[in-house]
């Protein structure tokens, strides 16, 4: 899978993201995966399931949408993947 208009790999969380989650509002949904590099390689987080209610009470307050998330693990690191779906922005 290849970063494209609707995913988008990053190494860690930053707030700045919820931009790109009101931009996936006007396309159709899309995906952030959390602890992987440009390239698509896991790199793995630290405390994946507190970033991961982290992440959602953030989207939660400052969105007001609920993304389908999964935590996923890969060579014994971790990353979060947040899906959008077009159906949470209506």
């Amino acid at each position: 899978m290849a970063e494209n208009q609707n995913t988008e790999w990053k190494e860690f969380w930053r707030d700045e993201y919820l931009k790109w989650i009101c931009g996936f509002a006007n396309t159709q949904g899309g995906r952030i995966f959390i602890g992987m590099d440009d390239d698509g390689k896991v790199v793995g987080l630290k405390n994946s399931k507190k970033l991961m209610e982290d992440i959602l009470n953030k989207i939660r307050n400052g969105v007001g949408v609920l993304p389908e998330v999964n935590l996923h693990e890969q060579d014994g690191k971790e990353y979060i993947e947040l899906l959008f779906h077009q159906a949470h922005f209506r």
